[in-house]
Parts: C-alpha cells; sequence; structure tokens
C-alpha cells in the first residue's frame, strides 16, 4: 500500500480545502441564524442551496461514488470515479463540519448508503425516478430499518410486514430514528420488512421497498432527539408509521428474501464513510484545543503549559494517526479484494474510530470549560454525533461479537 496521495487526490484535497476554508466554516454561523428565522425548524436554511450550487460548480460533487463500473451506473459520469482509497481524505475534509460540507457536497447520510443501494440493487425504472433526482442532489431520501419494540441490531428480528397482494405490496409497522425523513425534501424510504415472517431461513425473511412519503398510510410522527439534539442540518431522526401503506409491486427492490444480503451490502461503504468523517471531526476538535490552550491562562500559566493540557493533545494526535492509517488500510483493501474481503478490517474501525474520537472530543469540551458544552462552540454537538456512531450501522458489542468469532474460527 502507498501511502502517498496520488496526483488526482491531491488536487481534489486541495480544491475542497479551499471549499471549505472559503465557503462552509463562514457559512457555519449563517446556517444557524437563517434556521432560527424559518417557519419550520425543519425547513432548509437558503445557504444550503447556495453551497451545494457552489461545490457542484467546482467539481466537488457526488465524491463519494467509487468506480462506476463497478457499481453499474446508468450512462456513467455521475460521481468522481474515486476509489475508497482516493475518497477516504476527502470524506476527512468534510468531516470538520460534518452538518455542513457532506451536504453541500451531495455526499451526506443516509443519501449516499441509498444512492449505492439503488445503483447497485435497483432496477432501471426505480434509478430512473429516484437515483437521478437524488444524485442530482434535487430530493433527499430515508432508510427505514430501525424498529423501538425489537433489538434492531439483529436485523432478523424486525417486525415490520411487507404483504403482497395482487400488484402490490402493503407495508405496515412503525420505525424509528429514521434520518433524514423530517426534512421536507425527503421524498423517498427505502423500507426494510419481512415479506416471510414463518420462512425457515431468518436471512431470506426480509425484503427492501421503496415507499414514496406521500403515500396515504405513511405518517412522518415525531422527531427523536440525541442527546437533546434534533439534529435539523441532517433533517432530523424520526419516528415513522407505515399503516397499511399500499404500492406498487414494482417497487420492491431486488427479489423478496434479498434485504438481509443488500442491507449488508449498503453498510460496508456507510461505516468506512462515517469513520473518515470521524477523523475530521477529531482534528478539528485538535485545532480548537490548541488554540484554546494557547489563547487561555490558568493558575499563573497558559493553559498549553499544563501538563494534563499537553497529554490530551499528545495523546489525541497518536490516537488520530493510528485511526487514520487503519481506516486508509480498510478503503484499500476494499478497492483490492472487495468489501467481503476488507470484513475485518471494516468492524475493527467502526469499533476503533467512534469510540476514540468520542475520547478526544470529550478532552477538548474539557478544555474550553463551560463554553464546549455550549452552542458557541461546535464540540458538544460534535460530541453528541460521534457518540451516537457507536450505536449507527450497528453497536460496538455486535461488531465485537462478529470479529472475535472470525479471530476464534481459525483456531477451532
Amino acid at each position: 500500500m502507498d501511502f502517498a496521495f496520488d496526483a488526482r487526490t491531491e488536487e481534489l484535497r486541495e480544491r475542497l480545502l479551499a471549499f471549505m476554508e472559503e465557503y462552509v466554516y463562514p457559512a457555519e454561523p449563517v446556517a444557524a441564524e437563517q434556521r432560527a428565522r424559518l417557519a419550520s425548524p425543519w425547513d432548509t436554511p437558503a445557504v444550503f442551496g447556495e453551497l451545494k450550487a457552489e461545490a457542484r460548480r467546482q467539481g466537488l460533487w457526488n465524491l463519494f461514488f467509487v468506480d462506476q463500473d463497478q457499481h453499474g451506473l446508468p450512462g456513467g459520469g455521475h460521481g468522481a470515479g474515486l476509489t475508497n482509497l482516493q475518497y477516504a481524505p476527502l470524506a476527512e475534509i468534510t468531516g470538520r463540519s460534518p452538518h455542513l460540507a457532506p451536504t453541500a457536497t451531495n455526499c451526506a447520510a443516509p443519501d449516499t448508503g441509498n444512492m449505492e443501494l439503488l445503483a447497485q440493487f435497483g432496477d432501471e425504472a426505480q434509478k430512473k425516478q429516484w437515483l437521478e433526482p437524488l444524485l442530482a442532489g434535487e430530493i433527499r431520501s430515508a432508510f427505514a430499518m430501525t424498529e423501538p419494540e425489537v433489538a434492531s441490531s439483529d436485523a432478523t428480528n424486525v417486525e415490520t410486514r411487507i404483504e403482497r397482494d395482487g400488484d402490490a405490496y402493503v407495508v405496515t409497522g412503525r420505525k424509528w430514528f429514521i434520518s433524514g425523513a423530517m426534512n421536507p425534501d425527503c421524498k423517498i424510504f427505502i423500507v426494510m420488512g419481512k415479506t416471510d415472517p414463518e420462512g425457515a431461513d431468518p436471512r431470506r425473511q426480509q425484503s427492501m421497498i421503496l415507499v414514496p412519503r406521500d403515500t396515504p398510510g405513511v405518517e412522518v410522527r415525531r422527531a427523536m432527539t440525541v442527546y437533546g439534539y434534533e439534529d435539523h442540518d441532517h433533517g432530523g431522526h424520526a419516528e415513522v408509521v407505515f399503516d397499511g401503506a399500499r404500492v406498487p409491486a414494482a417497487n420492491l427492490i431486488g427479489e423478496e428474501g434479498s434485504g438481509f444480503a443488500i442491507a449488508q451490502a449498503r453498510l460496508g461503504p456507510g461505516r468506512i464513510h462515517h469513520c473518515m468523517r470521524l477523523i475530521g471531526m477529531a482534528e478539528r476538535a485538535i485545532e480548537l484545543m490548541c488554540r484554546r490552550a494557547v489563547d487561555r491562562t490558568a493558575f499563573g500559566k497558559p493553559l498549553a503549559a499544563q501538563g494534563v493540557v499537553q497529554n490530551w493533545i499528545a495523546d489525541a494526535r497518536v490516537t488520530v494517526e493510528q485511526l487514520r492509517l487503519l481506516v486508509l488500510k480498510t478503503a484499500w483493501l476494499m478497492d483490492t479484494v472487495g468489501n467481503r474481503g476488507a470484513h475485518t478490517e471494516i468492524q475493527a474501525i467502526k469499533i476503533a474510530t467512534p469510540r476514540a474520537v468520542v475520547r478526544i472530543l470529550d478532552d477538548a469540551v474539557q478544555l474550553h470549560g463551560a463554553g464546549g458544552v455550549s452552542q458557541d462552540f461546535p464540540l458538544a454537538e460534535l460530541w453528541a454525533a460521534a457518540r451516537t456512531l457507536r450505536l449507527a450501522d450497528g453497536p460496538d458489542e455486535v461488531h465485537q461479537r462478529s470479529l472475535a468469532r472470525r479471530e476464534l474460527k481459525r483456531h477451532m
């Protein structure tokens, strides 16, 4: 593995860093001010549209899509055509402003995973109706899997029903923490439910289906808070009820019983994208810690001269360098041997990265005192996002269980 960025990656990094400095960071307070004046907190501030237009103009759009031939994109040319290894340092940069930069570049979850899913498993009509407007940034989407009544970390527990009725399917169930669903621009749900609840193979009971938001029987009931935040910039995390929502049979993605396999395929890239952005969050936290340590004095000397502060900063730098190497190795393996071949590393970064970044952010909050838990700095919101990622895409313990079993199997 070559640790140097190639010319294409370096060129995009320079452009993206300039875009962040000139447009994204100055837009952070603007977005907050505009949102405070909106009729609904879930409406999108105008500055988002301005950022997206500028990102498209500069060619910083759909960077997350890897080589189009691998995904079978219709007509090609929708993304930058990067590999995972090329995209990793770019996602890290956008992670420095996770509520603005990914959306501005059309690289925000859950849309990224949904676009990859549709590109890989959707038919031509589904791609035309939903993938193309998602790629163009004209609409948003949501992925509806997690349920309040079962342990959704085990996808076989999902209870939502997808029942065939003539030339249609009827969807019934309750989901929650459905990211992006509060955004009025969210026009489509990819819903995971059971088409064969009595099937012998518990991993062939589930299917995925496209349910437009305006389908009768679909109710976006409420926004769930995350550590007290409603996460307006990401479109919230909603409770959604499907009460006999009827959609055409053609909305089924793939075939009946393929839902579990599709979910696993979707989660691999999603997990590494989160970890890439988390490193960017950690880098911003280190930067803020250093600035605070230099600017503030306590007990007769600058905070930067306090031993405990120096330890925090040193440990953070060592941790970030370790995590970055592991994430880059994982991206390289995904490109060279595929997601299945990189299974161990994907799980390893999902376990290690959120946990370590939470610690770095916690130290940064501590260094900022009362300001660290306030809205005047991004640290509290970054901490909440990082801590949530120890649950999203599977909690730590699920990945530890799977990783340990793979290790033990070699010795049995």
